[in-house]
């Protein structure tokens, strides 16, 4: 498939949500076998903001939900997430995990699915507060990018700004649960998976609907947005 032929597909997520974490594998090995025909991006769902920014002991299912979340998607949480849950005090800020992750995705060159699935090791396996800078400096060492740079976009009132347009933009597409991934089509967003789907199941269901939507050549608007109320992630 030419290049610009390519399908244009939204990954909506939240840093913070181990339905995503869990998601992950699945969502890589898909993105992988179909990167000849697919641009992939990632927006911030905002499933911590407002009055849910809270330290994780105010959601003791959390610890259960990782279980859970091992047993049907065969992911490994680290010990450095299981002593934060233990501590309990570490505040979850989705405004300031979709600050960090527009700042890598604004650097030059950079995957978008690449960030994502830094950030969420940073909680998920080492532990780390997304609200810490120093993630973002190692996260963009990791990658490649320039650290300076990162950080500053992370501080900078704009990575703010950012990441609510980000959850504007699922708000108004009524994206009410995450993961989900979303074709674009000329008719809108195509809800095309989510937690419970497999890679083998996501090419079947792109497969199918290429056939109808092609040429797909504009991304998902981002603007003209409006302030819907934020949701959670499945149970």
């Amino acid at each position: 498939m030419p290049s610009a032929e390519r399908a244009s597909l939204t990954y909506a997520f939240d840093a913070y949500c181990a339905w995503c974490y869990g998601f992950g594998p699945t969502l890589r090995s898909f993105a992988e076998d179909n990167a000849h025909r697919i641009r992939l991006g990632v927006l911030s769902a905002g499933l911590y903001t407002g009055a849910r920014t809270l330290p994780i002991a105010a959601y003791p299912h959390l610890s259960a939900e990782r279980g859970t979340v091992t047993r049907l998607t065969g992911v490994a949480f680290g010990t450095g997430y299981d002593r934060a849950i233990s501590r309990g005090t570490t505040v979850l800020d989705s405004a300031a995990a979709g600050a960090g992750l527009a700042a890598l995705r604004d650097q030059p060159g950079i995957s978008e699915l690449d960030a994502a699935e830094a950030v969420q090791r940073a909680w998920f396996v080492d532990g780390r507060s997304l609200s810490d800078a120093e993630v973002y400096r190692d996260i963009a060492g990791e990658l490649g990018l320039d650290a300076d740079a990162v950080t500053a976009a992370y501080s900078s009132p704009s990575g703010r700004v950012k990441a609510r347009a980000d959850f504007r933009a699922l708000r108004r597409l009524r994206v009410l649960s995450y993961p989900t991934l979303l074709l674009d089509t000329p008719h809108g967003a195509d809800r095309m998976g989510d937690a419970g789907s497999t890679a083998a199941s996501l090419t079947s269901a792109l497969d199918q609907r290429l056939t109808t939507f092609l040429p797909l050549t504009t991304p998902l608007p981002q603007a003209l947005t409006h302030n819907l109320p934020s949701q959670g992630e499945p149970s």
